[in-house]
């Protein structure tokens, strides 16, 4: 009789095990972060409105490799999942690029107001064609620049920076009008870099210059907001086509609690960053006349606008 009932749990073990479908999700920054906290509200709320059937396996700070890496990854289907900046998203689906053009968003809420829209909304359609489904919109922030040579108080303060940037054609073409040198490297490398002074800085947004402590290895501060930077859920999509309808939709709602959880943490961030970081040590310019920087792009701007439209630029501009 104990043998059949141990045969019996195993079974029962083995029969529970086989009906769970375990995937993977990975991001650039550690857990402890904005991004972290998208991925783990994602995993757990898949797993609860699944009722188990699906385990999403969550993996940080680049080791599942950097970002563009990841996405080629689930492109291909050997990775099922990945959470992302915009960042190299322009080399995938370019037509995402319009939304790295610089200070084309007032604030937080405009940006979210437009991903959350029809505008939005017509973007992720773009993925499907691409081997992706996207699942959701999420966030990065508005992104700020910092260095060790001098603090940015005016345009000329950035000629001749060596500045790491994203593999991102906008940001490349943005910053060389400012005098910037771009250098893109993956996020994986950008802590080294800027210790051994590869780079003179960088800019990203305030929860990732937190998170990846970048005040240990950087001076200055200034709070350009030059650059609204979105993140995204992203699936492979034929691993998405094989869900039930059901389970298509526990996947979608759950990045959407998701980004719920990833703003409020970049609200949280936002909130307190400048203190946090002054206490570090950081010398920060918290405001600066962006009337001037824009100034500074507009040849570039003009060449955004053939580009992406200036109907659809302005349609952006126009969402309140």
């Amino acid at each position: 009789m104990v043998i059949a009932l141990s045969l019996l749990t195993t079974s029962f073990a083995v029969g529970v095990a086989s009906a769970q479908t375990v995937m993977r999700i990975s991001i650039s920054s550690p857990q402890n972060s904005h991004q972290g906290v998208a991925i783990d509200t994602f995993a757990k709320e898949v797993e609860k409105l699944t009722d188990g059937r699906y385990v999403i396996k969550t993996f940080y700070a680049s080791s599942l490799g950097a970002e563009r890496e990841a996405m080629e990854s689930v492109q291909m289907g050997t990775q099922e999942l990945t959470w992302t900046s915009s960042g190299p998203v322009p080399n995938f689906v370019p037509e995402v690029k319009i939304l790295d053009v610089p200070f084309l968003f007032r604030d937080y809420a405009h940006a979210r107001a437009v991903l959350d829209g029809p505008i939005g909304d017509d973007l992720l359609k773009k993925f499907d064609a691409r081997g992706f489904k996207a699942l959701a919109w999420g966030e990065n922030g508005f992104r700020h620049m910092t260095n060790n040579k001098h603090p940015i108080k005016v345009p000329t303060d950035m000629q001749g920076l060596k500045m790491r940037t994203v593999e991102n054609p906008v940001h490349i073409e943005a910053y060389k009008a400012f005098g910037i040198i771009p250098t893109p490297m993956a996020f994986s490398e950008v802590f080294t870099a800027l210790q051994q002074g590869t780079v003179d800085g960088q800019e990203n947004p305030i929860s990732v210059i937190t998170a990846s402590k970048f005040d240990q290895v950087q001076k200055y501060l200034t709070l350009t907001g030059h650059v609204y930077s979105p993140g995204m859920y992203l699936m492979n999509k034929a691993s998405f086509d094989k869900l039930s309808d059901a389970d298509k939709k526990a996947f979608i709602q759950a990045a959407k609690v998701g980004v719920q959880a990833n703003r409020d943490r970049i609200d949280s961030d936002e909130k307190n960053a400048v203190a946090d970081l002054t206490s570090k040590g950081m010398e920060i310019v918290e405001t600066i006349d962006k009337a001037q920087f824009q100034e500074a792009l507009k040849p570039v701007m003009a060449s955004f606008e053939k580009q992406f439209g200036k109907d659809n630029m302005d349609a952006i501009r126009a969402v309140q």
